[in-house]
Protein backbone atom coordinates (compact mmCIF):
# COMPACT_ATOMS: atom_id res chain seq x y z
CA UNK A 1 0.00 0.00 0.00
CA UNK A 2 0.75 3.45 -0.87
CA UNK A 3 1.65 4.50 3.01
CA UNK A 4 4.76 2.38 2.85
CA UNK A 5 5.99 4.11 0.12
CA UNK A 6 5.74 7.83 2.32
CA UNK A 7 9.59 7.90 3.24
CA UNK A 8 10.60 6.72 0.01
CA UNK A 9 9.48 9.58 -1.10
CA UNK A 10 11.32 11.95 1.00
CA UNK A 11 14.42 9.41 -0.61
CA UNK A 12 13.47 11.05 -4.28
CA UNK A 13 13.45 14.74 -3.37
CA UNK A 14 16.31 14.48 -0.83
CA UNK A 15 18.64 12.82 -3.76
CA UNK A 16 17.13 15.89 -6.38
CA UNK A 17 17.70 18.50 -3.54
CA UNK A 18 20.96 17.62 -2.91
CA UNK A 19 22.33 17.66 -6.89
CA UNK A 20 20.68 20.19 -7.47
CA UNK A 21 21.95 22.13 -4.70
CA UNK A 22 25.58 21.73 -6.09
CA UNK A 23 24.82 24.19 -8.60
CA UNK A 24 23.62 27.02 -6.30
CA UNK A 25 24.12 30.45 -7.19
CA UNK A 26 26.14 29.41 -10.64
CA UNK A 27 23.60 31.19 -13.00
CA UNK A 28 22.66 27.88 -14.73
CA UNK A 29 19.05 26.87 -14.23
CA UNK A 30 18.73 24.21 -17.04
CA UNK A 31 21.83 22.20 -14.66
CA UNK A 32 20.04 22.74 -11.80
CA UNK A 33 16.74 21.14 -13.60
CA UNK A 34 18.69 18.33 -15.42
CA UNK A 35 20.45 17.51 -12.24
CA UNK A 36 17.31 17.12 -10.32
CA UNK A 37 15.50 15.33 -12.57
CA UNK A 38 18.18 12.82 -13.17
CA UNK A 39 18.20 12.24 -9.55
CA UNK A 40 14.65 12.17 -8.99
CA UNK A 41 14.18 10.26 -11.91
CA UNK A 42 16.76 7.22 -10.86
CA UNK A 43 15.54 7.09 -7.50
CA UNK A 44 11.93 6.62 -8.61
CA UNK A 45 13.07 3.43 -10.84
CA UNK A 46 14.10 2.08 -7.34
CA UNK A 47 10.45 1.75 -5.39
CA UNK A 48 8.10 -0.74 -5.22
CA UNK A 49 5.39 0.36 -7.14
CA UNK A 50 3.89 0.93 -10.63
CA UNK A 51 4.07 4.45 -11.46
CA UNK A 52 2.76 6.57 -13.69
CA UNK A 53 3.80 10.23 -14.36
CA UNK A 54 0.81 12.52 -14.84
CA UNK A 55 2.32 16.29 -14.02
CA UNK A 56 5.98 16.21 -14.73
CA UNK A 57 8.38 18.26 -16.55
CA UNK A 58 6.48 17.75 -20.07
CA UNK A 59 6.30 20.85 -22.16
CA UNK A 60 6.91 23.13 -19.53
CA UNK A 61 10.39 22.71 -19.11
CA UNK A 62 11.37 20.11 -22.32
CA UNK A 63 12.57 17.94 -20.34
CA UNK A 64 13.93 14.12 -21.58
CA UNK A 65 12.64 12.41 -18.53
CA UNK A 66 9.61 12.89 -15.81
CA UNK A 67 6.53 13.68 -18.65
CA UNK A 68 3.53 12.91 -18.82
CA UNK A 69 2.31 9.62 -19.13
CA UNK A 70 5.67 8.05 -18.21
CA UNK A 71 6.21 4.96 -15.90
CA UNK A 72 8.63 4.68 -13.11
CA UNK A 73 8.87 2.07 -10.50
CA UNK A 74 9.51 -1.70 -10.35
CA UNK A 75 6.31 -2.24 -11.81
CA UNK A 76 6.41 -5.84 -10.22
CA UNK A 77 3.10 -7.53 -10.13
CA UNK A 78 2.06 -7.49 -6.95
CA UNK A 79 3.28 -3.39 -6.39
CA UNK A 80 0.58 -1.27 -6.18
CA UNK A 81 -0.54 1.50 -8.99
CA UNK A 82 0.49 4.84 -8.10
CA UNK A 83 -0.54 8.24 -9.97
CA UNK A 84 2.65 10.91 -9.74
CA UNK A 85 2.96 14.43 -9.70
CA UNK A 86 6.54 16.28 -9.66
CA UNK A 87 8.82 19.50 -9.78
CA UNK A 88 12.02 18.09 -9.51
CA UNK A 89 13.07 21.89 -8.74
CA UNK A 90 10.15 24.51 -7.78
CA UNK A 91 12.42 27.67 -8.21
CA UNK A 92 14.82 26.77 -10.73
CA UNK A 93 15.78 30.25 -10.87
CA UNK A 94 16.08 30.84 -7.19
CA UNK A 95 18.76 28.07 -7.10
CA UNK A 96 20.84 29.36 -10.05
CA UNK A 97 20.92 32.34 -8.40
CA UNK A 98 21.39 31.63 -5.28
CA UNK A 99 17.75 33.15 -3.61
CA UNK A 100 15.11 31.60 -0.96
CA UNK A 101 12.63 29.01 -1.21
CA UNK A 102 13.41 26.54 -3.97
CA UNK A 103 12.12 23.03 -2.96
CA UNK A 104 12.11 19.54 -4.67
CA UNK A 105 7.94 18.77 -4.47
CA UNK A 106 6.88 15.55 -5.15
CA UNK A 107 2.70 14.01 -4.70
CA UNK A 108 1.50 10.93 -5.18
CA UNK A 109 -2.13 9.13 -4.81
CA UNK A 110 -3.30 5.21 -5.01
CA UNK A 111 -6.47 4.62 -6.33
CA UNK A 112 -6.93 8.27 -6.69
CA UNK A 113 -6.56 10.66 -10.00
CA UNK A 114 -4.38 13.68 -10.09
CA UNK A 115 -5.62 16.55 -12.72
CA UNK A 116 -3.96 18.01 -15.37
CA UNK A 117 -5.36 21.11 -16.24
CA UNK A 118 -5.12 21.93 -19.71
CA UNK A 119 -4.00 25.69 -19.21
CA UNK A 120 -0.41 26.89 -18.27
CA UNK A 121 -1.28 29.15 -15.72
CA UNK A 122 -4.04 29.15 -13.10
CA UNK A 123 -5.51 31.97 -10.61
CA UNK A 124 -5.49 30.61 -7.44
CA UNK A 125 -6.68 30.92 -3.68
CA UNK A 126 -4.60 29.05 -1.06
CA UNK A 127 -5.74 29.15 2.56
CA UNK A 128 -4.90 27.44 5.64
CA UNK A 129 -7.23 25.21 8.07
CA UNK A 130 -9.06 28.28 9.41
CA UNK A 131 -9.90 29.84 6.36
CA UNK A 132 -11.04 27.06 4.47
CA UNK A 133 -14.47 26.74 3.01
CA UNK A 134 -14.89 30.48 3.73
CA UNK A 135 -13.18 32.32 0.87
CA UNK A 136 -14.52 32.80 -2.90
CA UNK A 137 -11.90 33.19 -5.29
CA UNK A 138 -15.27 34.71 -7.43
CA UNK A 139 -15.39 37.61 -4.90
CA UNK A 140 -13.59 40.86 -4.70
CA UNK A 141 -9.97 41.12 -2.68
CA UNK A 142 -11.54 43.14 -0.29
CA UNK A 143 -14.83 40.73 0.29
CA UNK A 144 -12.80 37.70 0.78
CA UNK A 145 -9.91 39.82 2.90
CA UNK A 146 -12.84 41.48 5.25
CA UNK A 147 -14.22 37.66 6.17
CA UNK A 148 -10.77 36.43 6.91
CA UNK A 149 -10.05 39.22 9.42
CA UNK A 150 -13.14 38.16 10.49
CA UNK A 151 -12.63 35.14 10.94
CA UNK A 152 -9.25 35.46 12.50
CA UNK A 153 -10.49 38.13 15.08
CA UNK A 154 -7.85 40.52 13.52
CA UNK A 155 -7.61 43.71 11.38
CA UNK A 156 -7.35 43.63 7.91
CA UNK A 157 -4.08 45.35 8.25
CA UNK A 158 -2.48 42.43 10.60
CA UNK A 159 -3.52 40.03 7.50
CA UNK A 160 -0.45 38.91 5.19
CA UNK A 161 -0.96 38.20 1.49
CA UNK A 162 1.45 36.43 -0.47
CA UNK A 163 1.33 37.41 -4.31
CA UNK A 164 3.75 36.41 -7.49
CA UNK A 165 5.62 39.14 -8.49
CA UNK A 166 4.02 39.44 -12.28
CA UNK A 167 2.61 42.05 -14.44
CA UNK A 168 -0.18 39.88 -14.66
CA UNK A 169 -0.35 40.17 -10.96
CA UNK A 170 -0.13 43.74 -10.78
CA UNK A 171 -4.09 44.50 -10.05
CA UNK A 172 -4.46 42.10 -8.05
CA UNK A 173 -1.50 44.04 -5.59
CA UNK A 174 -3.23 47.24 -6.24
CA UNK A 175 -6.95 46.08 -4.98
CA UNK A 176 -4.84 44.54 -1.92
CA UNK A 177 -3.28 47.95 -1.21
CA UNK A 178 -6.48 49.57 -1.12
CA UNK A 179 -7.57 47.42 1.71
CA UNK A 180 -4.70 47.78 3.69
CA UNK A 181 -3.50 44.37 4.22
CA UNK A 182 -0.05 43.38 4.49
CA UNK A 183 1.91 41.92 1.34
CA UNK A 184 4.22 39.48 0.70
CA UNK A 185 5.66 39.53 -3.08
CA UNK A 186 7.30 36.33 -4.03
CA UNK A 187 10.10 35.97 -7.34
CA UNK A 188 9.42 32.25 -7.89
CA UNK A 189 8.25 29.19 -5.44
CA UNK A 190 4.67 29.82 -5.22
CA UNK A 191 4.45 26.20 -4.27
CA UNK A 192 5.41 26.89 -0.28
CA UNK A 193 3.88 30.05 -0.84
CA UNK A 194 0.54 28.21 -0.60
CA UNK A 195 1.70 25.86 1.66
CA UNK A 196 2.99 28.58 4.22
CA UNK A 197 -1.11 29.41 4.63
CA UNK A 198 -1.41 26.15 6.68
CA UNK A 199 1.76 26.56 8.95
CA UNK A 200 1.58 27.75 11.95
CA UNK A 201 4.73 29.61 11.52
CA UNK A 202 4.35 30.35 7.75
CA UNK A 203 3.80 34.15 8.26
CA UNK A 204 1.28 34.13 5.67
CA UNK A 205 -2.71 33.66 6.02
CA UNK A 206 -3.83 33.82 2.02
CA UNK A 207 -1.93 33.09 -1.23
CA UNK A 208 -3.52 34.88 -4.11
CA UNK A 209 -2.55 35.05 -7.81
CA UNK A 210 -1.97 33.83 -11.35
CA UNK A 211 0.85 31.18 -11.21
CA UNK A 212 1.69 27.80 -12.84
CA UNK A 213 -1.00 24.81 -13.04
CA UNK A 214 1.15 22.14 -12.19
CA UNK A 215 2.50 23.88 -9.06
CA UNK A 216 -1.44 24.49 -8.22
CA UNK A 217 -1.59 20.35 -7.86
CA UNK A 218 1.34 19.98 -6.07
CA UNK A 219 0.60 22.24 -3.60
CA UNK A 220 -3.53 20.70 -3.68
CA UNK A 221 -1.84 17.47 -2.10
CA UNK A 222 0.00 19.24 0.52
CA UNK A 223 -2.78 21.27 1.83
CA UNK A 224 -5.30 18.41 1.70
CA UNK A 225 -2.83 16.56 4.46
CA UNK A 226 -2.83 19.74 6.26
CA UNK A 227 -6.59 20.87 6.20
CA UNK A 228 -6.17 23.67 4.13
CA UNK A 229 -7.63 24.66 0.91
CA UNK A 230 -6.81 25.34 -2.80
CA UNK A 231 -9.24 27.15 -5.30
CA UNK A 232 -8.16 27.76 -9.11
CA UNK A 233 -9.92 28.75 -12.55
CA UNK A 234 -7.88 28.55 -15.11
CA UNK A 235 -6.25 31.56 -16.89
CA UNK A 236 -5.76 31.02 -20.99
CA UNK A 237 -3.07 33.05 -22.02
CA UNK A 238 -4.38 32.77 -25.51
CA UNK A 239 -6.71 31.26 -28.18
CA UNK A 240 -4.97 27.91 -28.44
CA UNK A 241 -5.58 27.60 -24.84
CA UNK A 242 -8.61 28.93 -25.10
CA UNK A 243 -9.54 25.88 -27.73
CA UNK A 244 -7.56 23.30 -24.98
CA UNK A 245 -9.55 23.75 -22.21
CA UNK A 246 -13.03 24.02 -24.37
CA UNK A 247 -12.17 20.38 -25.90
CA UNK A 248 -10.97 19.36 -22.14
CA UNK A 249 -13.12 18.27 -19.02
CA UNK A 250 -12.23 21.43 -17.63
CA UNK A 251 -14.35 25.17 -18.42
CA UNK A 252 -13.09 28.68 -17.93
CA UNK A 253 -15.04 29.90 -15.16
CA UNK A 254 -15.40 27.19 -13.02
CA UNK A 255 -13.65 26.75 -10.02
CA UNK A 256 -11.55 23.80 -9.13
CA UNK A 257 -11.25 23.38 -5.78
CA UNK A 258 -8.58 21.28 -3.90
CA UNK A 259 -10.07 17.38 -4.67
CA UNK A 260 -10.69 18.04 -8.14
CA UNK A 261 -6.91 18.49 -8.73
CA UNK A 262 -5.89 15.74 -6.62
CA UNK A 263 -7.50 12.65 -4.65
CA UNK A 264 -7.50 9.15 -3.32
CA UNK A 265 -7.45 6.52 -0.50
CA UNK A 266 -4.18 7.99 0.78
CA UNK A 267 -2.71 11.60 -1.17
CA UNK A 268 1.12 11.51 -0.48
CA UNK A 269 3.20 14.71 -0.61
CA UNK A 270 7.19 15.20 0.09
CA UNK A 271 9.24 18.21 -0.55
CA UNK A 272 13.25 18.65 0.33
CA UNK A 273 14.52 22.44 1.04
CA UNK A 274 17.01 23.37 -1.29
CA UNK A 275 17.78 26.99 -0.35
CA UNK A 276 16.09 28.45 2.93
CA UNK A 277 12.65 28.77 2.69
CA UNK A 278 9.53 29.71 4.98
CA UNK A 279 9.29 26.42 6.27
CA UNK A 280 12.18 24.10 5.36
CA UNK A 281 16.02 24.72 5.65
CA UNK A 282 17.76 24.42 2.21
CA UNK A 283 20.63 22.65 1.95
CA UNK A 284 23.77 22.77 3.73
CA UNK A 285 27.35 21.50 3.01
CA UNK A 286 29.57 20.86 5.76
CA UNK A 287 33.34 19.95 5.39
CA UNK A 288 32.31 16.20 5.54
CA UNK A 289 28.38 15.96 5.77
CA UNK A 290 25.24 17.48 3.45
CA UNK A 291 22.57 18.60 5.47
CA UNK A 292 18.77 18.33 4.47
CA UNK A 293 15.40 19.65 5.74
CA UNK A 294 12.33 17.57 4.39
CA UNK A 295 8.61 17.58 5.38
CA UNK A 296 6.82 14.13 4.50
CA UNK A 297 2.61 14.16 4.98
CA UNK A 298 -0.24 11.78 4.62
CA UNK A 299 -3.79 12.69 3.57
CA UNK A 300 -5.44 10.02 5.09
CA UNK A 301 -4.03 10.40 9.37
CA UNK A 302 -2.94 14.19 8.28
CA UNK A 303 0.50 13.28 9.80
CA UNK A 304 3.39 15.56 8.90
CA UNK A 305 6.43 14.64 9.48
CA UNK A 306 9.79 17.11 9.47
CA UNK A 307 13.34 15.17 8.64
CA UNK A 308 16.24 16.55 9.00
CA UNK A 309 18.98 13.90 7.32
CA UNK A 310 23.05 14.10 7.79
CA UNK A 311 24.76 12.48 4.27
CA UNK A 312 28.24 11.15 4.93
CA UNK A 313 29.94 12.81 1.55
CA UNK A 314 32.36 10.82 0.99
CA UNK A 315 29.97 7.56 1.23
CA UNK A 316 26.46 8.98 -0.08
CA UNK A 317 25.37 8.09 -3.45
CA UNK A 318 22.68 9.09 -5.74
CA UNK A 319 21.25 6.22 -8.53
CA UNK A 320 21.22 8.67 -11.28
CA UNK A 321 18.71 7.62 -14.66
CA UNK A 322 21.53 8.80 -17.14
CA UNK A 323 24.78 8.11 -14.92
CA UNK A 324 23.93 5.29 -12.13
CA UNK A 325 25.59 5.52 -8.66
CA UNK A 326 27.13 8.96 -8.59
CA UNK A 327 28.72 10.20 -5.29
CA UNK A 328 27.65 13.40 -4.00
CA UNK A 329 31.77 14.61 -3.26
CA UNK A 330 32.78 13.84 -7.01
CA UNK A 331 29.38 16.24 -7.74
CA UNK A 332 31.05 18.88 -5.30
CA UNK A 333 34.32 18.53 -6.76
CA UNK A 334 33.33 19.31 -9.86
CA UNK A 335 34.16 16.08 -11.55
CA UNK A 336 31.58 15.10 -14.25
CA UNK A 337 29.05 12.47 -13.34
Amino acid sequence: MIPEITLDMVRVTEAAALLSSVYLGRGDKEIVDQRAVDAMRGILDLLDMRGTVVIGEGEKDHAPMLAAGEHVGKWGEEDPEVLIAVDPVDGTRLVANGRPNALSVIAATERGKIAPLPTYYVDKLAVGEELAGSLDINASPRENLKIAAAILGVKVSELTVTVLERERNYPLVEAIRNVGARIKLINDGDIAAAIATALPDGGTEIYMGIGGSPEAVLAAAALQCLGGEIQVKCWPRDSAEIEKTEKSNFKINNVYWTQDLIKGEEVIFSATGITDGSFLKGVRFTHSKAITDSIAMRSSTRTVRRITAYHEIAYKTITTKTGGEVYIFNSLMGKRI
